[in-house]
């Protein structure tokens, strides 16, 4: 959104409510995201204010999912140029790069803490199984070797382990691997599905998605499957925990019937937050680099567009005027 649309968007927001929505300002971060305004889906990246929006790809194929290295230098994506294929590129566009073909088009994906490889989940050997590659595009290494599906990967914060869901023994429960695919350990044993691990900032505790209450909710656990705690409760359906970088809280997805809003819960369990609040979708969230706000997409203006979250319902900001989707903030 340029300087202009802004001004304009902020006095439409004057006349209806009385009062200016807060002006976010730039923390010197930038935010990448996919976009449609120019025919097809391409990766741009913005300021933090919806500023200085450049477009970094050109391609008659879908250009999507970007993620920034753990430096802020790189991003990769998937694109779709032949099958669904995993591309990283310097943070301007330039120097592109195809590390793998036949990755799960919108599958979890993320850069090892010291950004020297990359972990992926791909079908092309029959199933999903997990994988990584270097970010130069050497050593494609398959981790997982099982009839059952792989997927999910994340990375433990000091790079020595990879969390990810598996269906090896018969349903659906976390595993934690060593970061070259040894000693894969179940964490989690329950009937129901468990599923979307993702590691607390110190390595010492995992939150999952669970169905063993009926419906999906959001638990915490040691990060050896010990001390397993409910977080959430809820008739409605809570997912894809994302931690705060201080650790302290929880971000996820609460959808009510066809209502999809996001929330913060504390990790202690004593206070929840919902930080959206409308009838529309809203999702895609990620938390900024200082925990202060989050980044989302919603439809709540009648197209998918890029919002900042200061954490208020009442104080969401867009910062795209066109179709725009997969935002992330830079390190």
């Amino acid at each position: 959104m340029n300087l202009v649309s802004q001004l304009l968007f902020f006095a439409l927001c004057m006349l209806v409510s009385g009062s200016y929505p807060a002006l976010p300002s730039s923390s010197g971060h930038k935010i990448a995201f996919a976009s449609k305004r120019d025919g097809n889906w391409e990766i741009y990246v913005m300021n933090d204010d919806g500023r200085q929006q450049t477009r970094l790809t050109t391609h008659l194929a879908q250009d999507r999912f970007p993620v920034w290295s753990p430096d802020g230098r790189k991003i990769m994506f998937g694109s779709q140029r032949d099958r669904w294929e995993l591309w990283v590129m310097d943070a301007d566009g330039s120097h592109l790069t195809r590390l793998a073909v036949g990755i799960a088009a919108k599958g979890a994906r993320g850069w090892s803490p010291d950004g020297s490889q990359i972990a992926f989940e791909s079908g092309r050997d029959g199933n999903r199984e997990i994988y990584t590659v270097r970010a130069d595009g050497t050593r494609l290494t398959r981790l997982t070797q099982d009839p059952a599906e792989d997927y999910g990967p994340r990375w433990s914060p000091d790079g020595t382990r990879i969390a990810f869901t598996s269906s090896r023994d018969g349903n659906y429960e976390i595993y934690v691997m060593q970061a070259d695919g040894g000693n894969p350990t179940r964490l989690s044993s329950h009937p129901a599905r468990d599923a979307n691990p993702a590691w607390s900032p110190d390595g010492k505790r995992i939150a999952f998605t669970s169905l063993r209450d009926g419906n999906r909710e959001i638990y915490l656990m040691d990060s050896n499957g010990e001390n397993l705690i409910r977080l959430t409760s809820d008739p409605a359906d809570d997912d894809l925990p994302l931690w705060s970088p201080d650790g302290n809280r929880i971000a996820f997805q609460s959808v009510r019937g066809k209502n999809y809003d996001i929330e913060i819960v504390q990790v202690n369990g004593l206070r929840r937050t919902r930080v959206t609040d409308s009838p529309e979708y809203d999702g895609q969230f990620s938390w900024s680099p200082d925990g202060t706000r989050l980044i989302c997409i919603s439809d709540r203006d009648g197209y998918d567009a890029v919002y900042v979250l200061p954490l208020d319902p009442a104080g969401a900001i867009r910062l795209t005027t066109n179709p725009s989707l997969d935002p992330r903030w830079s390190p």
